[in-house]
């Protein structure tokens, strides 16, 4: 451990939705004050975007609320990355249950969806943020939303766990 807080956010190919999640928490951290208790990072489940950049739609996004949309995708690395990081955001059910499938500590995986206090007591099937990869441009707004209202929640969570 780094004596940071390690938030490590997860979705399939890592150039949509993990990478708008570390934009947004990163830049909600920084604008709080925060950035230097935290290592954050994401990767994705699957490695054929590996070196990559993000989507150029999650970059025009990411642009458009002024965020830093720099990125290269990675693959997960279990042997590091579950003992580097406490909180392990999966973005979806499956990636989710990969993480457990490959050795992920159970409680420190998580749903990103699940910090939105809006979404309080639903159930799992509706803390989901869906891979807007295939879609148009409608549906890279729409997870920003999702990204953005959570990654909120998140903050709140891990800075009061960790006594910021």
């Amino acid at each position: 451990m780094t004596g940071q807080t390690g938030v490590l956010f997860i979705c399939l190919g890592n150039i949509c939705r993990s990478p708008m999640a570390r934009m947004v928490f990163a830049d909600l951290t920084t604008r709080r004050g925060l950035a230097n208790r935290f290592l954050i990072d994401s990767c994705g489940t699957g490695d054929w975007h590996a070196g990559e950049g993000a989507d150029p739609r999650t970059v025009a996004v990411a642009r458009a609320r002024g965020l830093d949309a720099s990125h290269i995708a990675r693959a997960l690395r279990p042997g590091t990355d579950f003992v580097t990081f406490e909180y392990l955001i999966a973005m979806d059910l499956e990636n989710r249950s990969r993480l457990l499938h490959l050795g992920a500590p159970r409680e420190r995986v998580h749903l990103l969806r699940a910090f939105d206090p809006a979404l309080s007591g639903r159930p799992e099937s509706e803390l989901v943020v869906p891979d807007p990869y295939y879609g148009g441009d409608n549906g890279f707004e729409a997870m920003y939303e999702m990204v953005n209202s959570a990654c909120e929640g998140l903050l709140a969570r891990v800075s009061g766990e960790s006594g910021q």
